[in-house]
């Protein structure tokens, strides 16, 4: 599938999923128009919301970039949400551990330790499928739970004496910057979007201008031909998911340090921001630039949702049903794909039939 087609069925997906959206508020008695109307104000309405938005939206671009990273490398990485806890978990750890330390020390480390829980979590299941075969989907999916419970316990049995959070990190390692909150009418906005975009910034370059990339991008398109062109077909694939997973552990890195300041688990439920994520990186087609925009798209629906709840009066959950509609035509794009050459095969043979009839060539 070409580029221009990919853009379309992305943006086909997004069409689609607000349609469907608006024709299920308009079954259950509601007014699609008011609804959307207070989506968008309370997603850019004013300073508070867009801030708001941006902060939800740069987690989302991390583990975005993590599942776009390895799906070129011919991985489909689903363990994002495990190693976003682990990079969640092990930030609010070290900063946990450092109470004193100035910020420029103790930010950097945490920072770091983050991004190396989660690589060396989605090395596992990278390590597993380069040497043995292993079906990476199965992998992680069972690394997710497996991280859900073991963080569960670590943070119930070694940072508390059976408490269900952390402690709250110092004021020395959160990401917040007085200025942006102040910009943004005291939103939750943090440093992490400046971090979130200068990843994309960087993804970008290293996936089309470097030989890395170019690797990558090869064993993904054919493990075996790339070996035969003297690439190590076993390296890249563990090299695509310890940098996968060390953009995913960033994601939760952003929870850690910027908005919440603690962690903890409730109903073994892991963070959100990974399948989410993996949403993100196949609205946006891949592409450091439009996993940007899909993650604050996604921000928006999900900053916007709680305003129409409150003053539309509908449900927050038409947001996740309109959110789950464009996943689904997202992964199966070729329903859309399929209609649109339908389309134009049908004006093709129309305008053939016309020029035959008008003797025109």
């Amino acid at each position: 599938m070409s580029s221009l087609n990919k853009v379309f069925t992305s943006v086909a997906s997004v069409v689609i999923g607000l349609i469907f959206g608006a024709l299920l508020m308009l079954a259950f008695g509601y007014d699609p128009v008011t609804g959307y109307k207070f989506l968008i104000t309370g997603a850019f309405g004013n300073p508070f919301s867009i801030g708001q938005t941006f902060r939800a939206a740069a987690p989302l671009i991390f583990t975005g970039l993590g599942f776009a990273v390895a799906y070129t490398a011919g991985s489909f990485n689903i363990g994002l949400s495990g190693q976003a806890l682990w990079g969640w978990f092990v930030s609010v750890g070290v900063a946990l551990m450092m109470p004193d330390a100035p910020s420029w020390v103790v930010i950097p480390l945490a920072i770091l330790a983050g991004a190396l829980a989660g690589a060396l979590w989605a090395t596992i299941a990278g390590a597993l499928k380069a040497y043995f075969g292993t079906s990476e989907v199965i992998v992680t999916i069972m690394l997710n739970y497996i991280s859900i419970y073991f963080v569960d316990y670590l943070i119930r049995y070694v940072l508390t004496d059976r408490a269900d959070r952390t402690p709250s990190i110092g004021q020395n390692a959160s990401l917040r910057m007085d200025w942006l909150s102040q910009l943004t009418n005291n939103s939750t906005l943090h440093g992490g979007i400046f971090l979130s975009i200068i990843a994309a910034i960087i993804v970008g370059i290293m996936m089309s201008r470097t030989t890395t990339g170019f690797e990558l991008t090869s064993v993904g398109l054919n493990r075996y031909a790339s070996k035969y062109a003297g690439m190590s077909d076993k390296k890249n694939i563990v090299l695509a998911m310890f940098i996968s997973g060390a953009l995913a552990g960033l994601g939760g890195v952003m929870n850690g340090l910027g908005e919440f300041g603690f962690i903890n688990l409730q109903n073994g439920v892991a963070p959100a921001i990974g399948f989410n994520g993996m949403a993100v990186a196949l609205l946006g087609i891949n592409n450091p630039i439009g996993i940007i925009f899909s993650a604050i798209l996604f921000g928006a629906l999900e900053t916007g949702a709680s305003t129409m709840a409150l003053f539309a009066k509908i449900p927050s959950e038409i947001v996740d049903i309109v959110m789950g509609i464009i996943i689904f035509f997202i992964g199966a794009n070729f329903i859309i794909s399929y209609l649109r050459e339908k389309f134009s095969a049908k004006r093709k043979t129309k305008s053939v039939k016309f020029n035959s009839e008008g003797g025109e060539v």
